[in-house]
Parts: C-alpha cells; sequence; structure tokens
C-alpha cells in the first residue's frame, strides 16, 4: 500500500503497473482506473433552459426515488445501508427533542429512514447519537446543525445526507465524531464549518467509511483519523475520501494516524499550515487530487511518532 509516510516507492526500472489493496479487491492507479459507470440519468425538466441541458448532481438518476440512494457509495463505506429496510420517519419540527424531532429518530432501535418536511436550524444542546442502520436523508430540504454535532457511538450502517453543520461550540465539539467500533459509514453532500473542535473525527477501531462530496470551510482541525499513537487498535480503520472541496481550512485534510486511507478527486486549496499530514504506521493513497498553495506551501507533512501499547 505505502510506506508509514503514505509514499508509494517503486523501484526505477519497475514496469508493472503500480496497484493498491483496496477493499477486498485490487484497484490499479489512475490512468488503468476506469470511469464509474451509474448509467445513463434521464433529463431533469427543472435543468433545461431553452432546450439546452443544464449540470445535474451527482445522482440525479437516484435522487428521484429515495431509497436508491443507499448502495451508491464508493470506497470503503460502500456497504452502508442506513435504514433501507426500515420505515420512514418524518421530522416535523426543528425542536432539539421530542415528537417529530431528529433526536427522537436517531435513538430509536429499529432502522428507519430519515427524512424532513421543513428547512430550517435544530440547535443541539447536547450530542446528538445516531444509532445503527439509520439515514438521515436531507434531500429536498436545507436543514443546518448547530450547537453541537452527531454522535456515532458503536453504530453501524448508518448514511448521512445534505445536511450543514456550523457554529459547534464546547469543549472535544465536533461536526460528526465517529467512536468506538462504528463501521460501515457513509457521509455524503453535507457542508461543514466553524466547529470548536474537529469537523468529522474518525477514531476508536472505526472503519469502513466513505465521506464524499463534502464541502469544509472556516475551520482549523478539519478531518481526524486516529487520535493518538497508543491507540493500536486503530490500524484497522479504512476511509476514503473522495470529491470533496476543502475550502481555505487551515490542518487535516486529512491528519491520519494507523489508518488505511484513500484519497481521491479532492480539491484542497488555500490552507494553512499543511494539506495531508501522515505519521504512525498509516497509510495513504493519493490519487488524482488538487493542491493550490497560497501562503502556505507544505502540502504533505510527516510527523514521527512510534506506536506505544
Amino acid at each position: 500500500m505505502g510506506n508509514a509516510c503514505g509514499r508509494r516507492t517503486r523501484h526505477r526500472h519497475d514496469t508493472r503497473p503500480p496497484t493498491v489493496p483496496f477493499p477486498d479487491k485490487i484497484v490499479p492507479q489512475a490512468p488503468h482506473i476506469p470511469p464509474p459507470n451509474y448509467g445513463p440519468a434521464p433529463p431533469d425538466p427543472l435543468s433545461t433552459r431553452n432546450g439546452r441541458v443544464m449540470g445535474s448532481l451527482p445522482y440525479a438518476h437516484v435522487d428521484s426515488a429515495l431509497r436508491s440512494l443507499a448502495g451508491q457509495a464508493e470506497g470503503f463505506g460502500r456497504s452502508a445501508v442506513g435504514g433501507l429496510h426500515g420505515p420512514l420517519y418524518r421530522v416535523t419540527t426543528l425542536a432539539d427533542d421530542g415528537p417529530g424531532s431528529l433526536r427522537d429518530g436517531c435513538r430509536k432501535k429499529e432502522p428507519l429512514w430519515i427524512v424532513f418536511e421543513l428547512s430550517g436550524s435544530i440547535h443541539l444542546s447536547s450530542y446528538l447519537n445516531v444509532s445503527s442502520y439509520k439515514t438521515i436523508d436531507g434531500r429536498g430540504q436545507r436543514i443546518k446543525i448547530t450547537g453541537k454535532g452527531l454522535r456515532l457511538k458503536e453504530s453501524e450502517h448508518v448514511i448521512i445526507c445534505n445536511l450543514e453543520f456550523e457554529g459547534g461550540r464546547g469543549p472535544d465539539v465536533d461536526g460528526i465524531q465517529i467512536k468506538p467500533n462504528s463501521k460501515h459509514i457513509w457521509i455524503d453532500r453535507c457542508s461543514l464549518r466553524d466547529y470548536e473542535d474537529g469537523l468529522i473525527d474518525i477514531t476508536r477501531q472505526s472503519t469502513d467509511i466513505t465521506i464524499s462530496r463534502c464541502h469544509f470551510s472556516a475551520h482549523d482541525k478539519t478531518i481526524l483519523i486516529g487520535a493518538d499513537p497508543s491507540h493500536v487498535e486503530d490500524r484497522c480503520i479504512r476511509v476514503t475520501i473522495h470529491h470533496c472541496f476543502f475550502d481555505g481550512t487551515r490542518q487535516r485534510h486529512p491528519r491520519v494516524r494507523f489508518a488505511k486511507v484513500h484519497l481521491y478527486n479532492n480539491y484542497t486549496r488555500n490552507w494553512g499550515i499543511y494539506a495531508v499530514c501522515a505519521s504512525v504506521e498509516s497509510q495513504i493513497f493519493s490519487q488524482c487530487n488538487i493542491y493550490e498553495a497560497g501562503q502556505k506551501k507544505l502540502a504533505f507533512k510527516y510527523l514521527t511518532e512510534k506506536a506505544s501499547c
């Protein structure tokens, strides 16, 4: 996969096509990877003007069918099904808690596909714990999470789509905190900015996670994967980050310990310290990304750390 620095090393005369182990198969390097084939997308009548078809959304062919979203993830989180096999839960209030609230739906034990019947801000007074087999589907509305964030604690098969996260306050408050032992997670088309700690933290043996088509801005510590060199169990972590826009965020795009991370088709610009940082036993495969420096030129940083029990 790579050495501890996340760099791939090859002999000068090695003519074999470079490959990287990727979930359960071998994926070749960029020139040999066929483009994803999602099938033809029918034109959206709302996106046509004077007979010309305007640009469409990434999943336009499935957004017309609510549950077709499940199964569209790429990379390590591609097995996430969310609440595919559960009933619809309709959020009818922007209140922090109570009947019809987002918190009430997320705490229920059965699989649920959560949708919103209104737009607006939900101000959380404490972390909102998301239980297993949930899809939080913000498509069709504009939902902003403020105050605190979402916590995935020992959760499996969670899909979070089309939400905004802004203005989280308090010590150790992340936009989305994934720990411990959570897996099969997909975070898609979310906007995250201005939290007290991280925007997304993935630690404590949480694995098989994909972050796709998200916008990160107005923040310092963006994405942390693996929190401490003493957490050797985090060697199991696998994360894919693709088609994300890191828009002037200072650092951690991402910051990695132990984990296997695949980065592709991301755009990072005008970072404040560095773009990507690798340390103890991390393995990073960076593919087809754009790094556009501002005043700070250091794109890739390696920090020397040793695993400790």
